[in-house]
């Protein structure tokens, strides 16, 4: 990823020029690795992310801050009641690294003015956001880093505060372009030139490195040592260039996607090494890029690791079954083989006057097969003739009476199987805290969780996604399987249309009709929404079954979100959010 040095510095610039002044209203920690700064003023409001997570470190002014947790962290409480209603003086950086200092003027408990600063260290695996007094000394963190985990920087409560340790390498904001070319033709070594820019620049990231290779050389690979006059020419120009941008904050917030439109990387120049294999996205702001950059694959990092509790419990569920189906199959395969025994019952039967109490077995024709072949039976010494006849007869009616159970405990065994994975499919789709708690209580409710009693209350139900077809008709999409039973036993009405994708996990979906016959428009946007929304969202072709509300029921005992219909006609989809 490109948040480099270079990059933060733009994003500095652009949060003193919306920030500085304001007071924070407020501070929220969604989680362990994030914190999220409320701020006011007369010129607006505003909501800073700072983020440490391993995969998506950042700092900027964000439009979709995470969901916060019911109760604040003890960190969140900590800044709340130091830095509520501080004033924010000055956002510095020190020369291109990637550590940016808010520092604000607040006032202590005793009402004198101090001096506090959160510290964010954007640097991958070991990002970080600090809190540090007056002095230098660190109050808190969202890391704490002991001896165990660094014996080099400690970051604990009372500990002076350090820069990470810094690189040698050219600051660019203090060299010029033929300083830099000087220092990668020193080095003497046989590298990529975009390599040997990382190691020489302060403050680049390898997709910036890569892009002044691409200019320097054309589209071509260039090595250090066979460059010729011409190409190092070109990359003193291009350097110049990238200098200037970031010396005069005149740098171009931009995103580079797949043919798809998936993000693949940004930068604060544009970016041409990908050729005709990608596209470039220009953007107002360098927070609304990284907010856009972002947005998806935090939520769904948030919601997984939200979620882990319920995907561990399912996983278990779903092995517990699947061991106890394969377990009684095996049962009901040896139960199915029970006519030898009520054969050997009725042989015995048959000759039951040669039969001596204490013989351990006795051999006698078979006349159930032809030609009456011998055949010889087991017996217990211990029981008399008769009770060795009416022992295999016991065992015979035992073996159909365990096919007949064992044939209703597989079919319920395997419903409640894919009852589980249709509650896989929602806590995969979930986006937010209240989400997963309605699937939680759909498991306690199920007798999957044991029911403890809490203080805090649960906040009333979602309602159900909601979509508008070109046409105007509302379309109609369940959250997870209690909503989905909601919807369609309860909400919509006889001549609405529902829809489901056939024999795979996925919400139910409801035309509001109003009376009136769906275009077929909406009727495959329909189709494409419940594909969407359900485990085949990946698929290019995904059969969706659609029929009337009034040919949908639920069986008696079924589990929630499981229901029958008949009347049906499929259609195949690509899964889509957007009418085409």
């Amino acid at each position: 990823m490109a948040l480099d040095g270079a990059f933060l510095r733009f994003i500095k610039t652009e949060l003193e020029e919306k920030l500085i002044g304001l007071r924070v209203e407020k501070v929220f920690q969604p989680n362990r690795d994030e914190l999220v700064v409320a701020f006011r003023g007369v010129s607006g409001a505003y909501k800073v992310l700072m983020s440490a997570r391993a995969n998506s470190p950042r700092v900027n002014i964000t439009q979709y801050p995470p969901e916060n947790p019911q109760t604040p962290p003890m960190l969140c409480m900590l800044l709340r009641k130091r830095l509520t209603g501080a004033k924010l003086k000055e956002i510095t950086q020190y020369q291109l690294e990637r550590v940016i200092r808010f520092t604000f003027d607040a006032t202590d408990e005793l009402g004198d003015k101090i001096e506090l600063s959160l510290i964010a260290e954007i640097m991958g695996k070991y990002s970080n956001v600090i809190f540090v007094d007056g002095s230098g000394n660190v109050i808190d963190a969202l890391k704490r880093v002991d001896m165990t985990m660094s014996s080099q920087r400690l970051v604990l409560p009372g500990v002076e505060y350090r820069l990470p340790p810094p690189q040698d390498k050219l600051n660019p904001l203090e060299v010029t372009a033929d300083e830099i070319i000087g220092r990668i033709r020193s080095s003497g070594k046989t590298v990529t030139l975009n390599k040997a820019i990382l190691s020489a620049v302060q403050g680049f990231s390898p997709v910036v490195c890569r892009e002044l290779e691409h200019l320097s050389g054309r589209g071509a690979e260039l090595d250090t040592l066979s460059m010729t006059d011409e190409q190092y020419s070109r990359l003193g120009f291009f350097l110049k260039r990238t200098l200037s941008e970031i010396g005069d904050n005149k740098g171009i917030p931009c995103m580079v996607q797949d043919l798809n439109g998936k993000p693949i990387d940004f930068s604060f120049m544009n970016i041409l090494q990908y050729g005709t294999a990608a596209k470039t996205v220009r953007f107002e702001s360098f927070s609304e890029l990284l907010d856009s950059f972002y947005l998806e694959r935090d939520k769904t990092e948030r919601m997984r690791v939200k979620g882990q509790d319920l995907l561990r419990l399912l996983t278990n569920i779903t092995e517990r079954l699947t061991r106890k189906i394969n377990t009684q199959k095996i049962e009901l395969a040896n139960s199915e083989d029970r006519e030898p025994l009520r054969i050997k019952g009725d042989l015995l039967q048959a000759n039951l006057y040669r039969i001596e109490k204490g013989m351990t077995e006795i051999e006698v024709e078979n006349f159930y097969e032809e030609n009456m072949p011998m055949i010889k039976i087991k017996l217990n010494p211990a029981l008399t003739p008769g009770q060795n006849a009416q022992k295999y007869y016991k065992d015979y009616r035992k073996a159909k009476n365990a096919q007949q159970y064992l044939t209703v405990e597989i079919e319920k065994a395997q419903q409640e199987l894919l009852y589980i994975d249709t509650v896989f499919d929602s806590l995969s789709r979930a986006e937010t805290e209240r989400e997963l708690a309605e699937i939680k209580q759909e498991l306690i409710e199920g007798g999957y969780i044991k029911r403890i009693r809490s203080r805090q209350k649960i906040k009333g139900t979602l309602p159900p996604l909601e979509f508008t077809s070109k046409s105007g008709l509302k379309i109609l999409v369940g959250r997870n399987n209690v909503q989905n039973d909601k919807l369609t036993l309860k909400t919509a009405r006889n001549y609405d249309l529902w829809f489901h994708t056939k024999d795979i996990p996925g919400s139910h979906t409801i035309i509001v009709s109003q009376g009136e016959t769906p275009d077929d428009e909406t009727i495959l946007y329909a189709a494409q929404l419940a594909a969407y929304h359900s485990r085949a969202k990946e698929s290019s072709k995904v059969p969706v079954d659609y029929t009337l509300i009034k040919y949908v029921s639920k069986a008696v005992g079924a589990k929630p979100g499981m229901v029958i219909y008949k009347n049906q006609k499929t259609l195949f989809v690509k899964p889509s959010l957007e009418q085409e």
